[in-house]
């Protein structure tokens, strides 16, 4: 059975021992330990013993289970302000914790969304009253998110805002983008961009090919997405700003971004946990739950974005974290919104490929916690002296199987629902304070 915990006292250390440790640039696990005090990480290695510790602090024996630097997820919808009823910063920080993310980075999209400081200033004070992990806001890359007219960058980069983007929705108009790029380049703002010519998708819901066609549904070409990215890709090299793909989810898109980092642009991209371990074949007898944006697509694709994280090619996974109540999924499938909770479920997810041998466990951590820290200019996702001590323990081999019943989120569409992973999170520790730990 697992809970969440109440906090830990934060001043007393605390050391983590009898770990395999997974740190940044090292392929291999290491044995050793973590120290913890005033919640920075102060020692980690295989000094750290219970004979070196201080007498008053906590040992936890983590009995060979791997201890790594929490998660950071780049896109998470948290529901405030506005969306209550489909996730609370509350109920979404608490699946996060059980999942060993210690870091969400919110999506904009929010009613009102995330365009003015005031708005800002309200989702960090709700993350501190009721948030048991760090929640940080993306702001809005237009005003309202309408494509049209720039929002105010330096305003919101001094309210606490981390990046900017319009969240699922595509800024369509080329010399409104060139703008935008243009005033975050002069703030150094990283610019995260959702890819998607909206007029080419037109009616589409799921990956145009032969499976849409049997289903008699409406496809989005590849075209839509790669189009787009190719057009904020001549946009970065006129304007110089630092630019993020949000999600890739085609081989042609990854060429793209090949191309763009060998001509030593300021670009970086993601993908989402789905279209890594998905594919279209997956959405079987329209399941709704399977509906996201970007599709999922054929399995060449999916191959293709596997590949590109193995090589490094492809810098970040998030979650895609997107709630949904039942009034929106349980709808035929055209209807029916796209979206999926992934908060919970990304790191067992990702270790599917870990245990199918593509991607090493080093690699995939640092796509989930070191790599996102260094784009974003965060000091966690670092299992070294001196950095913040948002720290997970788990079981990469234990398995269980999805119950949607038992997750955290306030909405339960997960694309995992009674799906048989491995990869149990014992231990969640976020400042030093315990936020989740497994009975």
């Amino acid at each position: 059975m697992m809970k969440l915990s109440t906090p830990a006292i934060a001043h007393q250390p605390m050391a983590l021992v009898n770990c395999r440790l997974a740190q940044t640039g090292v392929e291999k696990l290491q044995p050793g330990g973590v120290l913890v005090v005033d919640g920075v990480i102060r020692d980690v290695g295989q000094a750290v013993v219970p004979e070196s510790l201080p007498p008053h602090a906590r040992v936890i024996d983590c009995g060979g289970d791997v201890v790594a630097a929490g998660l950071i997820d780049l896109c998470a919808f948290v529901g405030e302000p506005g969306g209550e009823h489909r996730e609370t910063i509350a109920s979404a920080t608490a699946a996060a914790a059980a999942g060993g993310v210690t870091t969400i980075i919110a999506r904009p999209d929010t009613n009102p969304p995330i365009d003015e400081p005031a708005v800002v200033d309200f989702l960090l004070r709700r993350a501190r009253d009721t948030g048991r992990v760090r929640v940080v806001p993306a702001a809005a890359l237009t005003k309202g998110l309408n494509g049209a007219d720039t929002a105010e960058v330096g305003l919101l980069l001094e309210a606490g805002a981390i990046a900017f983007t319009d969240g699922p929705r595509s800024v369509a108009n080329a010399r409104v983008m060139r703008r935008a790029m243009a005033y975050a380049r002069d703030f150094n703002a990283l610019v995260i961009h959702h890819l998607e010519d909206p007029d080419l998708a037109g009616e589409g819901v799921m990956n145009e090919g032969e499976l849409a066609l049997r289903l008699g549904l409406p496809g989005i070409p590849r075209e839509a997405e790669t189009i787009m990215l190719d057009r904020d890709i001549r946009l970065v090299a006129l304007t110089g700003t630092r630019y993020h793909a949000a999600i890739v989810s085609t081989a042609a898109s990854v060429e793209v971004i090949r191309k763009a980092k060998s001509a030593g642009l300021p670009v970086t991209c993601g993908t989402s946990i789905n279209h890594l371990t998905l594919n279209e074949n997956d959405i079987g007898d329209y399941r709704t739950f399977l509906k996201v944006a970007p599709p999922l697509r054929h399995e060449d694709d999916r191959l293709a974005l596997v590949a590109a994280l193995a090589e490094g090619l492809i810098d970040i996974i998030v979650s895609d974290h997107n709630p949904q109540d039942v009034e929106t999924k349980r709808l035929p499938f055209a209807e029916a919104e796209n979206g999926a909770i992934g908060l919970e479920t990304m790191l067992a997810a990702g270790l599917r490929l870990v245990h199918s041998g593509d991607v090493t466990l080093s690699r995939l951590l640092s796509a989930m916690s070191s790599r996102p820290a260094e784009i974003l200019g965060l000091p966690q996702g670092r299992l070294e002296v001196g950095a913040p001590a948002d720290i997970i323990r788990f079981d990469p081999d234990e398995p269980f199987v999805v119950d949607p019943a038992s997750l955290h989120s306030r909405s339960k569409n997960t694309p995992f629902d009674e799906a048989r992973l491995q990869g149990r999170v014992k231990l969640t520790i976020v400042g030093g304070e315990i936020v989740w730990e497994a009975a």
